[in-house]
């Protein structure tokens, strides 16, 4: 095994945090891994702002387990104490924007996959680090697939506290569209498309979708936008509001929208149908690793690339996940330490269940 440890970590991180990598502007974080890769001794392929390595030990006819964790961040929000790129070494953990979602998750992977790169795991690893996971772009994950190659399973790293997800929410986000006739508001004429829309409203508010997931839930589903409307006397015609849907592993984004459509008066357009929800299944060799070593396992109701890989896949990685996205974001030295050595743990024991 190599001798990458959580101090090289914290230095790549200290670096990367330095480097603004919003979505889309990932060019210069990506130029600086790839030349850490390089000189690593990897020869990493560069697609765009994605960048992917394959072990050293590498057999034809095994199976393949994909790394992934992204370099991009959201854009710094809340009133910052600080430059949220300047990085900041406090007592015992660093301060900066992407620390905690997902830069130390993408640190931790990156130096597990180093350490165990000319190591025989009985099964194929590839890295991938890559781009636009904050906006669930398709510049990202989805653009370097079909370059991967088969892969049979995938772990994702984003901040679980080391801890198993093994399934997560779906979104779908619906357009709907009432439509009425106008008329004046001053006489009795016209037929109000946002009186029809405000009834569609109040039959959402109160739906309860049967099925309830034993990892993630009830379906949730909330109206966050609503247009209506030219002038204060002309009864509207129109009617556009949002749907957003938190859909559970136990329904396809189909059912949903087939279902409300049978119920609401509105024209319902999804957005898309790419963010789907996930579910590993108990006896996955994924699932029985982490059981074996004792983790705990849950559903996550925060959407991430595993809506976007088409393998079974879990969610987990150092930091935690209600420090994403906050001001004075950071991430302990103690978790970056139990990151490098989780993963590297995680991926010698799946040997026994997975080649």
């Amino acid at each position: 095994m190599g001798g990458y440890t959580a101090g090289h970590s914290i230095r790549l991180l200290e670096k990367l945090v330095r480097i603004p990598s919003y979505s889309k502007e990932e060019q210069a974080v990506a130029d600086v891994l790839e030349q850490y890769l390089i000189e690593a001794g990897g020869l990493p392929q560069r697609i765009e702002n994605n960048l992917i390595l394959r072990s050293k030990v590498w057999k034809e006819g095994r199976k393949t387990l994909l790394l992934n964790s992204h370099m991009d961040t959201v854009k710094p929000h809340g009133a910052w104490e600080s430059n949220p790129h300047e990085a900041i070494i406090l007592k015992d953990r660093l301060i900066g924007l992407g620390s905690n979602d997902a830069g130390g998750c993408l640190v931790s992977l990156i130096h597990a996959f180093l350490n165990l790169q000319n190591t025989d795991t009985g099964y194929n690893l590839v890295l991938a680090c890559t781009a636009e996971e904050e906006i669930s772009g398709k510049g990202g994950i989805e653009s370097v697939w079909g370059m991967l190659g088969k892969i049979d399973a995938g772990i994702v790293g984003e901040p679980t506290s080391m801890q198993l997800a093994v399934a997560e929410k779906g979104l779908l986000v619906i357009d709907a569209y009432t439509e009425g006739k106008s008329g004046h508001a001053a006489r009795n004429e016209g037929i109000n498309a946002l009186y029809l829309a405000v009834d569609d409203i109040n039959r959402i508010r109160n739906w309860n979708f049967s099925k309830e997931s034993p990892w993630l839930g009830p379906v949730k589903m909330t109206v966050t936008m609503i247009q209506s409307g030219t002038q204060h006397n002309v009864v509207p015609a129109e009617c556009q509001y949002v749907i957003d849907i938190r859909v559970n592993d136990l329904y396809t984004f189909e059912e949903i929208m087939e279902e409300l459509s049978s119920e609401l008066s509105a024209r319902l357009i999804p957005r898309s149908l790419r963010l789907r929800p996930s579910h590993l299944p108990e006896d996955h060799p994924l699932f029985l690793t982490g059981k074996a070593l004792g983790w705990n396992a849950y559903g996550s109701p925060t959407l991430s690339d595993q809506a976007l890989i088409p393998a079974p896949t879990v969610k987990l990685g150092p930091g935690e996940s209600a420090r994403s996205h906050t001001p004075n974001e950071y991430i302990l030295f103690s978790e970056l330490e139990a990151g490098l050595a989780g993963y590297q743990t995680f991926l010698q024991k799946l040997k026994s269940y997975w080649s």
